[in-house]
């Protein structure tokens, strides 16, 4: 069973991404029987044509609106059409992830209920033919694992039922928000809409790791061409990959825990306020240290001071020197190198009775896995449902299921 890489170049849309897994192989009859199913057969008429962006070839997908009817379809009479359609169980809960996550974010831009979020606002009946073509697509394929790298958004305005918006529209930034997207950022940022809400959508649910692997091979692409011109190729590529990163392959497989090299430093300091020692320990953890401790000692002409101690990347070890002279009293700092053997982690969220939350997963060295919530979130919904943290814990280790990683073990 192949891997399945997305790429990014430099943004997604529903359209390029379908035209891409169409020249990655998918027939078009794999696209339509859905639509067919849902009953959407005479209501467009999809085209995969060969095209170029900036001479590389690629195929351009078109959907061509033939509904004359004046239906104004919401969110809630959508879920309805595919909750009732005559789809794989699996396809249809795909979709429906899709649909509802841009629902969602619709919904919350525009300060309405989901269910009333109209269709035009989750994309006319173009992007439910990307949406629904590009999932039966992925579906077909079947890949172990999909890899996408970090999208551009752009900049400038974009032309919406809504009026013209500023780039990225609210959706794709809600979007992000909601599903801890990376995205690629720079300070000559493109102008023009580069991913677009369904195109994030898609991407937020269907991928598993929101970077490419570390190592793999290529069997065979695809390539969308997009609608935008630039100066550059906008295209979005579908690589059928091997990929060689170490993953468990089975509950008996031994993982042998990673060891690196970390830096320590410490200082005692005794002629700083708590007010000042607090606020430099939160200044140390924001730049990125693993941990920090401090505890109150007695020093020397019988003075209360602080003991603090920081590990820390080894790599950042002359960066945090100059922050203990720049934030702190201290005229000193000890420092030595130590080598951690640690567990293989990773963060990511899991869909539970709560909705989805942010998790994170430790590799045993037997090859099993240890889920657990972010202590954040199990805070946020004791306040909100007015329960114990033992409840919360019991109910979402019990409800929890789909694991969707944001990132590789590491």
């Amino acid at each position: 069973m192949d891997d399945i890489l997305i790429e990014c170049s430099p943004g997604i849309s529903g359209d390029m991404l379908l035209g891409a897994f169409y020249d990655l192989g998918v027939p078009k009859k794999v696209i339509d029987q859905p639509l067919i199913d849902l009953g959407l057969k005479d209501l467009y008429q999809l085209d995969f044509k060969e095209s170029k962006s900036c001479s590389i070839r690629g195929i351009k997908a078109k959907v061509n609106n033939t509904d004359s009817s004046p239906i104004n379809r919401t969110w809630r009479s959508i879920k309805k059409l595919i909750l009732n359609g005559d789809l794989e169980e699996k396809l249809k809960k795909i979709i429906y992830e899709v649909f509802e996550s841009l629902a969602i974010a619709e919904g919350k831009v525009h300060g309405i209920k989901s269910d009333e979020v109209h269709f035009h606002e989750i994309g006319a009946l173009d992007s439910l033919v990307d949406i629904i073509g590009v999932c039966a697509a992925l579906n077909y394929l079947n890949p172990k694992r999909v890899y996408c790298n970090q999208p551009m958004l752009g900049k400038g305005f974009v032309q919406t039922e809504h009026g013209k918006l500023s780039v990225p529209p609210p959706a794709v930034i809600e979007l992000i928000r909601q599903k801890n997207i990376k995205v690629l950022s720079s300070l000559n940022s493109i102008e023009g809409e580069l991913s677009t809400p369904t195109g994030i959508a898609l991407l937020a649910n269907l991928v598993d790791y929101l970077e490419p692997p570390s190592k793999y091979s290529i069997k065979s692409y695809g390539v969308g061409i997009g609608n935008l011109k630039f100066t550059f190729p906008n295209l979005v590529r579908v690589y059928k990959i091997t990929s060689f990163e170490n993953f468990p392959i089975n509950d008996n497989e031994q993982i042998s825990p990673k060891c690196e090299e970390i830096s320590i430093q410490e200082a005692w300091i005794d002629d700083q306020t708590p007010e000042d020692i607090s606020n430099f320990v939160e200044k140390l953890r924001i730049e990125g240290a693993y941990d920090v401790s401090y505890q109150a000692i007695n020093m020397k002409k019988n003075r209360i001071g602080f003991s603090i101690q920081v590990i820390l990347p080894i790599e950042k070890k002359e960066f945090f020197r100059r922050l203990w002279f720049d934030y702190s009293n201290t005229i000193g700092v000890r420092e030595r190198t130590q080598s951690r053997w640690i567990l293989l982690r990773r963060r990511g969220e899991c869909s539970t009775t709560f909705g989805n939350i942010k998790v994170k997963q430790t590799l045993k060295p037997d090859g099993s896995i240890i889920t657990k919530p972010e202590n954040d979130e199990v805070l946020r919904l004791q306040l909100e449902h007015k329960i114990s943290t033992y409840e919360i814990r019991t109910i979402i280790k019990e409800s929890g299921e789909k694991f969707k990683a944001f990132e590789n073990w590491k």
